[in-house]
């Protein structure tokens, strides 16, 4: 199992597969046999002292899946992925990765999975080439460090100190070490965070080729759009329980439409007060909430979208000399509905 990575930043160069590339490596999956799960998690208890971190929860990634695990800061991610890497011991429940228990499987098991975290712990003065090369050293039937240094598009840094490398450069060191065992199944933390919007493509479309191939990807994230783009299932983790599970597409269909409104400028707390007073003359319930990444959106919440609401709101900005540019019923996103099920707010929709 390889474990490492650092902050990520710069753009990342394209990547594409060819025959025999990491991303071609991984098993073929026997035609009309459904596969087992490559992780399986059940009834997962852990507590630390007398705090309970993660109260039974349930899931699986089968091989050629990628399910994203999303939730909040504490919410049990960090403890249950470790607990899925063998770094900790469940109180209570089993765990198993590619049929074998996560906890005594041992480094046979762990080199059939690759880590790509966030934090690293590399030595800043080596070079993608000695960690590349020495990580290969670990495994039996590694790929070639010298060509996947190539595929990631390291060659031109391959001789570069790891301290001067730029964060998109660190992460694509990150992704070769995690695919330098080929790894059947992988764990992936944040892996475009930071990452301009062209990087940020190449990685999610290398992603998606290493999840078509075969593998299991269990994601973690802040990025929504990196779910959105990628998970074929989403499980929400709030207060160590599972709350919620399903394509992006069902998530987003448990969640009632609701009148949006796009205005030219952001709306000062007394014009939001009076608005939102004057809608509850006719709905009690109706509350507004700002978009988290756009001040100049808001949602009309504790209220059905219907005509009377949309000429409710107009007449208000007519008698108010606010300009509204867009006003319009729709389902929610899957922010909204992430934000209905934790209330974090640490979440990141852009790109």
């Amino acid at each position: 199992m390889t474990a490492t990575g650092d902050s990520p930043g710069a753009a990342v160069a394209a990547v594409d597969a060819a025959p025999g590339s990491a991303v071609d490596a991984a098993p073929s999956l026997a035609v009309g046999v459904p596969p087992a799960p490559a992780i399986e998690v059940r009834g997962l208890v852990k507590k630390y002292e007398s705090q309970a971190v993660l109260r039974s929860i349930d899931l699986e990634v089968r091989a050629g899946e990628l399910v994203a695990l999303l939730g909040p800061n504490g919410a049990g991610k960090t403890t249950t992925i470790e607990i899925i890497e063998g770094y900790r011991r469940a109180d209570k429940g089993s765990v198993r990765v590619l049929g074998i228990d996560a906890g005594t499987g041992g480094p046979s098991l762990r080199a059939r999975v690759g880590l790509m975290l966030q934090g690293g712990g590399l030595d800043p003065r080596s070079t993608p080439r000695d960690v590349v090369r020495l990580y290969a050293a670990l495994h039996d039937g590694a790929r070639d460090p010298d060509a996947l240094i190539e595929e990631l598009g390291l060659g031109s840094v391959a001789h570069t100190r790891v301290r001067r490398l730029s964060g998109g450069e660190r992460q694509r060191l990150a992704l070769a070490l995690a695919l330098v065992g080929e790894p059947e199944v992988l764990m992936l933390d944040e892996p475009t965070a930071g990452m301009d919007p062209q990087a940020k493509r190449t990685t999610r479309s290398l992603i998606r080729r290493l999840r078509d191939s075969g593998r299991a990807i269990l994601l973690t994230t802040h990025d929504l759009a990196d779910v959105e783009r990628l998970a074929d299932r989403v499980l929400i983790l709030a207060r160590g329980r599972i709350v919620a599970q399903g394509t992006p597409a069902e998530l987003t269909a448990g969640a009632a439409p609701a009148l949006r409104l796009r205005v030219t400028a952001p709306l000062a707390e007394p014009a939001r007060e009076t608005l939102t007073a004057e809608l509850r003359r006719t709905w009690p319930d109706a509350r507004l909430e700002a978009d988290t990444s756009d001040p100049l959106e808001m949602t009309v919440a504790g209220a059905d979208p219907e005509p009377w609401l949309t000429a409710a709101v107009a007449s208000w900005a007519a008698a108010n000399d606010v300009t509204i540019t867009e006003l319009r019923s729709r389902a929610a996103t899957l922010e909204e509905r992430y934000l209905e099920l934790t209330g974090d707010r640490d979440v990141q929709v852009a790109a």
